[in-house]
């Protein structure tokens, strides 16, 4: 299985060499996640499909689920997200990897603000929502922009679908099977090493890690690139 092979060679093969960092990010997601649905209260700040489902069952009165969580977190992620785009437009001169270095920066501050925020209240539950859910609307309307094939980031609905219909039982060639898998390889690993920080250490430490994590996505990215 090989990470960099594509089903439309020239497509996207100037963006090839962003999947490293690209990897590294879906790592952090699942982090991210850990720390939102465990300890900020049921809530999604990476995964904007599992708001609306916990809005839905918010509304109807089901326990333990925060309507104001969720839509602190929808209306963060969708602001970050439109400053995406209008970075992207204000950006569109520089490459592929000088865009998605500057937006990995940015996350990099969002989140060390949010660790700051963690260590010094572990009350700010709304204040860790927003932080959080900037950081990954901003890195996931950049990404939606690159278009890299199957490396979303946040989200592994079609990565399993890819996977399975695309697979030889089903009739298909398996393209980019060895990327898909490492998305979801890395997001569960990222969700296993987020969960276990949070059961044990509370929140600052995991938001550290993510921290970390995208800063090393940051270094991740190629200097000198040509990919547009």
């Amino acid at each position: 299985m090989n990470l960099n092979h594509s089903s439309a060679p020239g497509a996207s093969g100037g963006r090839e060499p962003l999947l490293p960092a690209l990897m590294t990010a879906t790592a952090v997601s699942g982090l991210i996640d850990a720390v939102s649905y465990l300890g900020l209260g049921h809530v999604f700040t990476a995964n904007m499909t599992g708001n609306v489902v916990i809005i839905g069952f918010a509304a109807a009165g089901v326990p333990g689920f925060s309507v104001l969580g969720s839509l602190v977190s929808l209306a963060a992620f969708l602001l970050g997200a439109g400053a995406a785009g209008r970075l992207a437009t204000v950006m569109g001169h520089r490459t592929s990897p000088s865009r998605l270095r500057c937006i990995l920066l940015l996350e990099t501050v969002l989140l060390a603000t949010a660790t700051t925020v963690a260590f010094v209240s572990s009350h700010a539950v709304h204040a860790l929502i927003a932080l959080i859910a900037l950081a990954m609307g901003l890195r996931n309307g950049t990404v939606r922009k690159l278009a890299v094939p199957d490396v979303t980031t946040t989200v592994l609905t079609l990565t399993l679908t890819g996977l399975a219909s695309d697979s030889t039982p089903a009739g298909g060639t398996n393209p980019r099977a060895g990327r898909r898998l490492a998305s979801v390889l890395a997001m569960l690993a990222g969700a296993f090493g987020g969960a276990v920080l949070v059961q044990h250490t509370g929140l600052g430490w995991p938001l550290l890690a993510s921290t970390f994590g995208t800063a090393a996505a940051v270094l991740a990215v190629p200097r000198g690139q040509s990919a547009g």
